[in-house]
């Protein structure tokens, strides 16, 4: 899936930016060391967007660890990272399965984070998180997770129950996380941290897909029908015509697409190092 998953976080790069929390952006930021470079990890860095979109709000220097298990997305970082970052982040890369979490890549860290990760982990998997960040004292980001709403514009019948299907399909996943949390990951993620003593905060990032967006509306779509179709095969013939008639409003440049998401930011009560 390389070049078509590279292809897919380029398209959504801009639009993930545009969607994210900066008051949650700049209240991590607030909190962290101003005295000596920062040391970050970003998990399932893809593309690196999530570090183009950080470096510029936080303090420098900043040292980032980038872990995926796609090699080939970490060999392109250095050209997609060319000219992006200002010269004092420093940026190690890491190829890692993160099925289970290594403590190795938390060690010494300030902030941890992630984008639009969450919701394909299980809650299994956000404890740990949880606690891999509880061990070290650390604040974590976490971004662009999708909670299970959506809106389109113009409606169609089916809309409600293509949305309802798909989120099924994702429940039902496991991407090596786990079975996934799916829609309910943000409140399971604020649970685990909650747990641990963390104060958290949440603030939506909702994507608002204008018609201009029609490629990434496309793959939206596209994508919805499939798992519609893998989770709910004997409705195939419905959820078929409902892609069509959402192409055309695509197609006909008036198609307009709300897909709701959460940021997540959470703050340890106490510094467990100096």
């Amino acid at each position: 899936m390389g070049d078509s998953l590279a292809e897919w976080l380029a398209l959504r790069e801009p639009v993930d930016a545009a969607a994210r929390s900066v008051a949650l952006t700049r209240a991590i930021a607030g909190t962290l060391p101003r005295d000596r470079a920062l040391r970050i990890v970003d998990l399932g860095t893809g593309r690196g967007s999530n570090v183009r979109y950080l470096s510029g709000h936080l303090a420098l220097p900043q040292r980032w660890l980038l872990v995926d298990q796609d090699a080939g997305l970490l060999a392109a970082l250095p050209r997609v990272m060319a000219g992006a970052l200002d010269p004092r982040c420093e940026i190690e890369t890491r190829e890692m399965n993160l099925g289970t979490l290594d403590s190795s890549i938390f060690e010494g860290r300030d902030l941890v984070t992630a984008s639009a990760l969450l919701d394909l982990v299980s809650e299994r998997w956000l404890r740990s998180l949880a606690a891999h960040c509880h061990a070290i004292g650390a604040a974590g980001l976490f971004a662009l997770t999708y909670n299970g709403a959506s809106r389109c514009s113009p409606e169609e019948p089916e809309d409600d129950a293509v949305r309802e299907w798909m989120n099924r399909h994702q429940r039902s996943n496991d991407k090596g996380f786990g079975r996934a949390a799916g829609p309910d990951a943000v409140a399971v993620a604020e649970r685990c941290f909650s747990e641990l003593g963390y104060r958290v905060q949440r603030a939506p990032s909702d994507w608002i897909l204008p018609p201009e967006a029609s490629d990434l509306q496309w793959q939206l779509v596209d994508g919805w029908a499939e798992a519609a179709s893998e989770i709910a095969p004997d409705e195939s013939p419905t959820i078929g015509s409902w892609r069509r008639r959402r192409q055309a409003h695509i197609e006909a440049g008036c198609s307009r697409i709300i897909v709701c998401h959460e940021d997540l930011a959470v703050f340890p009560r106490l510094k467990s190092r100096e």
